[in-house]
């Protein structure tokens, strides 16, 4: 059987089944009616995150499995990784509202401001 030498000085790895677990890179924008949270969670899938909203904490949490595994495999690099951070969400998010969307491996939540919170056009009469 032939090898393949790595000489990138990449470490050494075994076909064992292990995973490390990231903090997500994350964007959050604001407009007047919402929060916008983007994070990269590459090679996961919309059915692999669970996001959950508790006294007042977002957890974002999302797993993708090693890509290759099994007989053949001499080297690896691309573990099994899952993909976790949790933030503290103001009072201002209506939470019964809040949505997400997963596509192209970036998780986007959409927080709602609640009503009370949104700035008001006011009318001036002249």
């Amino acid at each position: 059987m032939n090898k393949i030498a790595l000489k990138n000085g990449a470490p050494e790895t075994t076909t064992e089944d292990r995973a490390v677990t990231v903090a997500p890179r994350v964007d959050i924008l604001e407009t007047e009616n919402e929060f916008l949270l983007v994070a990269d969670m590459p090679g996961v899938k919309s059915d692999d995150v669970d996001l959950r909203f508790d006294n007042g904490e977002l957890t974002l949490h999302g797993s993708r499995p090693a890509a290759f595994t099994g007989k053949g495999l001499t080297h690896r690099e691309h573990l099994a990784t899952d993909f976790q951070r949790t933030f503290t969400v103001a009072d201002s998010v209506a939470a019964d509202q809040i949505g997400a969307e997963m596509k192209n491996g970036v998780l986007t939540v959409r927080l709602p401001k609640v009503e009370a919170v949104k700035p008001k056009k006011i009318t001036v009469r002249g």
